[in-house]
């Protein structure tokens, strides 16, 4: 059960999905530090995709989860990110090759490290296993109250949000959940689907913030109460074409400047998402930027962080 002190920030979670322009402010606009989103469940704390990792992710303060899906053989959305199973299991092949069944006997924190106080690598789940969970049962571990995103990381796309989309029907539970993709093939295949509330494509949040660093162009603003997440901080390449060949300069980009978030908020209220925020220092620029919410690996270290916060916030 949920203490009293981890309900406000669920609250105002729930009230960023619902879009309801009733509810009072939330988020750094009404003095809120970003809300905290674990991701995968909190992968640098436990086993990722799992129970396990959900449940001391809200123990650990999280106001709202990101989870995995893929889609098994016969057709159940369960809880795993990497294209094959042999990164968090003993097992390999890909997740579509294994039932749900079969998956369910699959240890999904095999490989899961901890360094111990004096340097010596462990494995502490291999003696104690883990099972990749159905995207059902993470759902009914999850209070109502706790905001779910969704990241579809199989293809084809069609299939997996058909199955998603009957789950969520049939759990009623379309107003808990966002639906996020790096492959814009997931904006067509939930497009059916009217309840289906999803992330802008990742193609046009990426082009809009180049846009903004590159040409000094706000170009097309998403519209009001839209979600959009990029990462705070990524490395890219600018490629630069010559008619005898191209020249290449990596770059440790940060899109997210105070012109780019002027520019996702120039027509109404648009909520961001900062992904990969997992230090002190980039926690206060998420604040000092307004972003909403931010993606972190460890909800156990950055809750903390959160709760020490400065107030009111000192920003360049």
């Amino acid at each position: 059960m949920l203490k009293t002190r981890q309900m406000i920030p669920l609250l105002l979670a729930a009230a960023f999905i619902s879009g309801c322009s009733s509810l009072p402010a939330t988020g750094p606009d009404a003095g809120q530090a970003p809300l905290i989103v674990a991701h995968r469940g909190g992968a640098a704390d436990f086993p990722e995709n799992t129970l396990l990792a959900i449940d001391n992710a809200l123990r650990n303060r999280a106001d709202m989860l990101w989870l995995t899906v893929q889609l098994s053989r016969d057709g159940v959305p369960v809880l795993y990110r990497p294209a094959d199973l042999s990164a968090n299991t003993p097992a390999s092949g890909a997740v579509s090759e294994k039932t749900l069944a079969q998956l369910q006997t699959l240890n999904a924190g095999w490989n899961f490290k901890q360094t111990t106080a004096d340097g010596q690598v462990t494995f502490p789940y291999r003696s104690q296993a883990v099972t990749i969970p159905s995207l059902q049962q993470a759902l009914a571990a999850i209070p109502d109250a706790v905001p779910v995103i969704l990241d579809m990381k199989a293809l084809p796309a069609a299939p997996q949000a058909k199955a998603v989309a009957q789950l969520l029907e049939q759990l009623h539970a379309w107003n808990r959940v966002l639906i996020y993709s790096t492959d814009a093939s997931y904006q067509q295949a939930f497009a059916q689907y009217p309840q289906a509330r999803l992330f802008e494509s990742r193609d046009n949040t990426r082009d809009r913030l180049a846009s903004v660093a590159l040409a000094h162009s706000c170009t097309a603003p998403p519209a009001p109460a839209s979600w959009v997440a990029f990462e705070y901080r990524r490395p890219v390449q600018l490629v630069e074409t010559f008619t005898l060949g191209e020249a290449r300069s990596k770059v440790d980009a940060r899109l997210w400047t105070p012109a780019a978030v002027d520019c996702f908020q120039s027509r109404g209220k648009v909520r961001m998402l900062a992904i990969g925020v997992n230090t002190a220092e980039d926690y206060q620029a998420a604040a000092c930027l307004k972003m909403d919410a931010v993606l972190v690996d460890s909800p156990r270290a950055m809750g903390e962080v959160k709760q020490r916060l400065e107030r009111p916030l000192h920003c360049d």
